[in-house]
């Protein structure tokens, strides 16, 4: 994996997770909005919107640089409109990212021939 892919999986990871935190703070904002008088939504939304767009930015470099499978893409797209999705994005790709390093080294110390 060269490094501009690495790059961009790495920025699709570090968003993902702040995205989802936004989001569930977002519907908390919601829910109190409607039963008591704190109204923070317009901020949250702002936020969520801006971390939302960010990750899709994020996520269409990825897919772009890595030539996933458009399951995979689907996948990671899914993930970003699910509430705790990003959650999963996160760990899916830090799992990943894991395993190519492990690849790499193996591949550099002559074990495998991948």
């Amino acid at each position: 994996m060269d490094f501009k892919t690495a790059t961009a999986l790495r920025r699709l990871r570090l968003v993902s997770a702040p995205e989802a935190v936004s989001f569930l703070l977002l519907l908390i904002c919601s829910v109190l909005k409607r039963t008591t008088d704190f109204n923070a939504v317009p901020v949250m939304g702002m936020v969520h919107g801006v971390l939302f767009i960010l990750y899709l930015v994020f996520w269409a470099d990825a897919w772009n640089r890595t030539k996933w499978k458009w399951q995979t893409a689907a996948l990671y797209f899914v993930l970003s409109v699910l509430p705790t999705g990003g959650f999963f994005a996160e760990r899916k790709l830090k799992r990943e990212a894991e395993a190519d390093v492990i690849a790499a080294r193996a591949r550099k110390e002559g074990v495998v021939n991948a």
